[in-house]
């Protein structure tokens, strides 16, 4: 019988989240995880967590399926110090009550090596600010509820001058520039080690009706996060559910060494602007097990507007991304278009997509800037189903106020100046993508900077018999399309090893500008 691998790639004290290797996202058949001979749950889930253990204990685990096993593997999981119950500090949990300052207590009050407990029951909240050594761990059961009232949450200033004036401290931000926000759900500032798990959920209560109304206008301040992590080091957010969000659902910014694993991210399909997770001007983060179902872009990769890229010149980079499903969004994963300051080394493993707009989506434009490069792009074992366009490059965004303007918008070469944006190499292996409608790929480069390097091996398109038109990239003079091929222009570099689509209507490939063509 063969024998299953799997990692341990989480313990706490109280869980174990394990990974089963060469499944794909989700397993062929269920699988049985027996704790010390017992069976404790099933699965299909290539990422699981275990639940309800005690601290400092050993235990063996193995997974079973029908026609093999894995090894019998023992764990031991990790010190805890003390639990603090949030219903000992006055926590009502009886969706009336507003139970922020007594889960802020115990929250401030929890000492290194501590837990902070939120047992099952609903509590109303505004906005919990986490501080350094912390187990937050929210109970099978237990909600938190968020107020909608803009006058109970805390301001954070876009800027705060120094006192001799020669430097500014960053505290809010608003879709890539320093601006005035409310505080999220759950905030972090300038905090490390810190831990958020366990199986309950965090609903920011939003609507059409309260946050979700009238979203380009500033209310007093730009709108909350569910989670805001502002310069965060080690980070870790586990098995929780994420919902309804007022904007971003998860934003780490200028944050290192994050950690996403074996989340629920769900908003409402026609909600605005409520990104799953949004990493700005971030370094080594591991997104893995996490199933995103949205109403806008599942990932969205950033690192700041025109102004924060010049400035910080911080760009996203290393980024691990696998055994994700997402869902619904507009794209699955997006680079841009706030990313001046660049994006680098991405790797997206072993993912789903379903129904969402598009698959990698890169939106970037003139303006930019030189630090505004994107660089190291991996996308394999990938299967989509329904997925409007597989691949979008666009250069040609029509963001920002001068987003329709000439300078922006013009397919004419343009002097390479520090305004210019760059894309460098970008790789799909191992690609399946079923039901397709508006084009396999669309990938338009700027004249005077082409996208350097492009490979596709291993790729397999197909489209849905009754394919519904669509725009495939925002940019000026693109109308619908419906079952195109590949559109690829200015690209210096572009191979397609063992790509094969079918039921493209009209020409297969469209290629201009293209500087280097490899076929096999």
């Amino acid at each position: 019988m063969d024998k299953v691998k799997f990692d341990v790639i989480l313990k706490t004290a109280r869980s174990l989240v394990l990974e089963i290797k060469d499944r794909g996202c989700y397993t062929s058949d269920e699988y049985d995880v027996y704790i010390n001979g017992a069976r404790a749950l099933r699965n299909n889930k290539s990422v699981v967590s275990i639940f309800d253990l005690k601290p400092a204990t050993a235990y063996e685990v193995q997974i079973k399926f029908a026609e093999a096993e894995s090894e019998v593997v023992t764990v031991c999981t990790e010190d805890e110090f003390v639990t603090l119950n949030v219903r000992e500090f006055g926590a009502k949990g009886d969706n009336v009550t507003d139970d922020t300052l007594f889960i802020q207590c115990a929250i401030n009050a929890c000492p290194k090596g501590g837990r902070v407990w939120i047992p099952a029951g609903d509590y109303r909240i505004t906005t919990l600010f986490l501080k350094s050594d912390l187990i937050l761990d929210l109970d099978r059961g237990a909600t938190l509820y968020a107020s909608t009232d803009r006058a109970k949450f805390p301001i954070l200033p876009g800027f705060i001058t120094s006192y001799d004036e020669m430097e500014q401290y960053n505290l809010g931000t608003w879709e890539g520039n320093p601006l005035d926000c409310f505080a999220g759900i759950i905030t972090g500032i300038n905090v490390s080690n810190v831990l958020i798990t366990g199986q309950g959920t965090i609903d920011g209560c939003a609507s059409h009706e309260n946050w979700w109304d009238s979203v380009r206008t500033r209310k007093i301040a730009w709108r909350p996060r569910l989670v805001f992590l502002n310069h965060c080091e080690n980070v870790t957010l586990h098995g929780v559910k994420f919902q309804n969000s007022p904007s971003w659902n998860l934003h780490p910014y200028f944050s290192n060494h994050l950690r996403f694993i074996d989340l629920i991210v769900l908003n409402p399909a026609n909600s605005p602007n409520t990104d799953g997770l949004d990493p700005e001007s971030c370094n080594d983060v591991e997104v893995v097990g996490v199933y995103f179902s949205l109403g806008d872009d599942c990932i969205a990769i950033k690192s700041g507007k025109i102004y924060m890229g010049a400035k910080h010149r911080t760009p996203s980079q290393n980024l691990m991304i696998r055994q994700c499903c997402m869902r619904d969004g507009h794209g699955s994963i997006t680079i841009g278009s706030e990313m001046a300051g660049g994006v680098r080394n991405v790797t997206v493993r072993d993912c789903k997509f379903l129904h969402t707009d598009r698959g990698l989506r890169i939106k970037t434009r003139r303006g930019r800037g030189r630090d505004a490069v994107i660089d190291g792009i991996l996308f394999e074992n990938i299967e989509m189903d329904h997925v409007m366009t597989p691949i979008v490059m666009n250069e040609f965004y029509f963001c920002d106020p001068d987003g329709h303007s000439e300078y922006v918008q013009s397919k004419e070469f343009y002097p390479v100046d520090e305004r210019t944006p760059y894309i460098g190499t970008l790789e799909f292996k191992n690609i399946k993508a079923a039901n397709c409608h508006a084009a396999a790929a669309y990938m338009y480069g700027l004249p005077e900077e082409k996208i350097k390097n492009v490979l596709f091996e291993n790729v397999d398109i197909s489209y849905a018999d009754e394919a519904i038109e669509g725009v495939p990239a925002m940019m000026d003079g693109v109308g619908k399309t419906r079952k195109l091929g590949f559109f690829a222009k200015n690209i210096e570099k572009l191979a397609l090893k063992n790509v094969t689509i079918t039921g493209q209507e009209g020409e297969e490939l469209i290629l201009e500008g293209i500087d280097k063509f490899l076929r096999e």
